[in-house]
């Protein structure tokens, strides 16, 4: 039985959940201003570093004695540089409960191979917040991208703790509420909420990392890439814009953009509300259809960004090549591009909820999900 296609489009088509839809207002033109072919060492190109590194922080609230520094190889890059540097100095605790939060526990116990305690839950689940030691070091993802499941606040984080916190928040910076009193190094990605272009991380420290960096050696050596301190004492260049190697100027341009339109929409707050408005909207159809279902099993624990979601039909026979094909059908009507679940996730769909994305658009998209579930239904049923 045929099914009627929707008569409304979304005016974009891009959910995906890194590289993330451009702001709504961006046109190639916004970076003509960009200090192409110019040193990164030159005074234009500092300034631009630095007003990157000071927009952060006025957006984000963050503290003015943390440092901010722009490093390489996006938010891979920042977290390895924090393992490498910081760890080694007391019992880690990994928490994990998707794939790249499962990644950064390989890095500790295989590779770096510390005496380390390491907690995991299932997709759709999140570990025991209650039972972590904050006499060790703990490292976490604040969302978890692959699977839509994020920690409901920092409640749960010791403020008299003796270890540090380390924090990949990569899809949740610019979308969520981060408590830096809470947080000893943070690190994103440009790429991911305010959906600026992909190679460079963010890597911010509190003043007890700092200490950590300066007065701890660990016992392995590490590459000039990951160096954050000479003599004992920290880099201070890397957290005013001298950056450890040479940055796309491009890329620096289309973030400053990126940082003006998060202003124009009302700051974090508003960039948050536009999060939520996105997300709820995908909550609500999951809540209408009894076919298909949130990944993240509590409602406190739902991302707002990286929203996750799973076919719950009895008659679908392959979950996952039933997944595939609703996506293919949406990408063929570019209705939806790249909304697959990540490779090592349940089958299902991912939707990016971040602020750069329109509610109209999440809403125009939705019905078009509904029509392609009941396309590829009725196909299976035929061919069987």
């Amino acid at each position: 039985m045929a099914t009627q296609q929707p008569a409304t489009r979304p005016a974009n088509p891009r959910f995906s959940s890194g590289p993330c839809a451009k702001p709504p207002t961006f046109d190639v033109t916004k970076l003509a201003d960009a200090a192409l072919g110019r040193s990164h060492r030159a005074a234009v190109g500092k300034d631009k570093l630095k007003a990157a590194i000071e927009g952060t922080r006025e957006v984000l609230g963050i503290p003015a004695d943390y440092r901010i520094g722009i490093v390489p190889a996006s938010d891979t890059g920042a977290v390895e540089m924090a393992l490498w540097s910081l760890l080694g100095q007391r019992k880690v605790e990994m928490l994990a409960w998707e794939s790249f939060g499962s990644g950064w526990v390989t890095d500790v116990v295989k590779q770096l191979k510390l005496d380390a305690e390491v907690k995991t839950a299932d997709y759709g689940q999140i570990v025991d917040l209650a039972s972590v030691d904050f006499n060790n070091d703990v490292v976490f993802t604040w969302n978890g991208t692959t699977a839509g499941v994020r920690v409901p606040n920092g409640d749960w984080i010791a403020d008299d703790r003796i270890g540090l916190t380390i924090c990949d928040a990569t899809s949740a910076a610019f979308a969520m509420d981060l408590p830096w009193d809470k947080l000893d190094v943070t690190t994103f990605s440009w790429q991911k909420v305010l959906g600026g272009e992909a190679a460079h991380g963010m890597l911010i420290l509190s003043p007890r990392a700092v200490e950590r960096l300066e007065s701890y050696t660990p016992a392995w050596p590490l590459p000039k890439i990951f160096r954050l301190t000479k003599g004992g004492k920290l880099i201070e260049g890397i957290f005013t814009g001298a950056t450890i190697n040479t940055p796309s100027m491009l890329a620096v341009e289309d973030y400053l953009f990126a940082l003006d339109w998060a202003r124009s929409v009302g700051g974090l707050q508003g960039l948050i509300a536009r999060a939520n408005a996105n997300a709820q909207a995908v909550f609500d159809f999951c809540f209408e259809n009894n076919w298909i279902a949130n990944l993240a099993e509590d409602e406190a624990t739902r991302s707002n960004t990286s929203v996750c979601v799973k076919f719950t039909d009895a008659r679908i026979q392959d979950g996952a090549a039933f997944a595939k094909a609703v996506a293919k059908r949406l990408e063929a009507e570019n209705i939806a591009l790249d909304i697959g679940a990540y490779r090592d996730a349940p089958a299902g769909l991912r939707i990016w909820c971040g602020g750069t994305v329109e509610t109209t658009d999440i809403q125009a998209m939705l019905p078009w999900l509904a029509w392609a579930y009941e396309a590829e239904i009725n196909a299976q049923t035929v061919a069987a």
